[in-house]
């Protein structure tokens, strides 16, 4: 190796036959990461992380959104310029069935419920966003504690939340209340039902088709049913402080699982390994955690500072996501006709 080159970090591997892998992914130098958005699920901390562990190996990104990562990949595949693709875990289904990516069992996969990940490796959960209610404390005064409370009058034309049948967020919204109304993957009326039922009594300030954060910050919204970890950023990052209640509701929550996969026939396969690998041992977990997102793998040991701002919360289901893709037209009707009357 030419002197000053990069060399194999220091001390010990984080797993078995990580140094040989590094090597081999210093020889290709680089690894493309798709529709990894640094300021989405903390990526910023892992491409530094990252880089840091691994001298000699540069990580390039972009941020497309899920389904059109597909279409990239899809329309890439004679020459593929990604190595990994990251994704809401219903796109990596379709990532599957078009045969764009690799099968590669990271650090941990075994770990993972078979529900956040393909038998095969071909994509895995690295992190869950769950459903919690945001609530602007100035705005609301009695912080409400369950999708039951929700119903209450004194939330009328309060409650904003996303669309199901434009937005993944809607749809898991409505399984997570669907959960809490003793639904199950199989049978989604409940769910349906129950929305219908906040509609119905007048609650609902609007239905929106995209995310509404900066609304949220601006105080303009006085309860948003959407992801923790939004809650989080706008309590400890973005000057909303103590203004902000984050609460997974106590009769019961869902965990939208995001995935990623290893291209097929990338430019850079080891390099797209070592990254998979990397995000999945117990540093690339912590980081995500930092990030406000709960991490996939079970039990990754959190810093007690960031432990207590994601507490254990029992209530909260993953999704299966192949239910789930299997239930959107039924959720996209029954919540029009439910909510909408159409």
């Amino acid at each position: 190796m030419a002197a000053g080159a990069a060399h194999a970090f220091e001390g010990p591997e984080l797993y078995q036959g990580e140094k040989a892998l590094y090597e081999a992914a210093q020889k290709e130098g680089m690894v493309v990461s798709f529709d990894t958005g640094p300021t989405w699920a903390n990526w910023n901390a892992q491409f530094n992380a990252f880089k840091k562990r691994y001298p000699g190996v540069e990580l390039v990104y972009n941020d497309l959104g899920s389904a059109a990562t597909v279409v990239a990949l899809d329309k890439a595949r004679n020459r593929p310029q990604a190595d990994t693709a990251y994704y809401f875990a219903a796109s990596a289904l379709d990532a599957v069935s078009k045969d764009v990516v690799d099968g590669f069992k990271p650090v941990n996969f075994d770990k993972l419920p078979e529900t956040l990940r393909d038998p095969d490796g071909k994509w895995f959960t690295i992190h869950t966003l769950n459903v919690a209610f945001l609530v602007n404390k100035k705005l609301v005064k009695e912080v409400p504690q369950s999708w039951q409370d929700l119903l209450k009058p004194e939330y009328k034309g309060s409650i904003v939340y996303l669309d199901p049948r434009s937005t993944g967020q809607g749809q898991v919204i409505v399984l997570a209340a669907n959960f809490a109304n003793q639904g199950s993957m199989d049978e989604v009326k409940p769910g349906i039902d129950y929305l219908g039922k906040l509609q119905a009594a007048g609650n609902v300030l609007r239905v929106v088709g995209t995310t509404p954060y900066a609304q949220f910050l601006k105080g303009e919204i006085p309860i948003w049913i959407g992801y923790e970890n939004d809650g989080l950023k706008a309590k400890y990052l973005d000057g909303m402080g103590d203004d902000v209640a984050v609460v997974v509701p106590k009769d019961g929550s869902a965990a939208a699982p995001y995935a990623i996969s290893l291209v097929k026939n990338g430019p850079n396969p080891n390099a797209g390994k070592l990254w998979l690998n990397y995000i999945m041992t117990t540093p690339g977990q912590v980081t995500f955690a930092q990030g406000f997102v709960r991490p996939s793998v079970p039990g990754v040991e959190l810093p007690k500072d960031v432990a207590e701002k994601l507490p254990a919360a029992p209530q909260i289901k993953p999704i299966d996501i192949a239910k789930a893709t299997a239930q959107k037209a039924a959720i996209d009707q029954g919540w029009a006709r439910a909510v909408l009357n159409q």
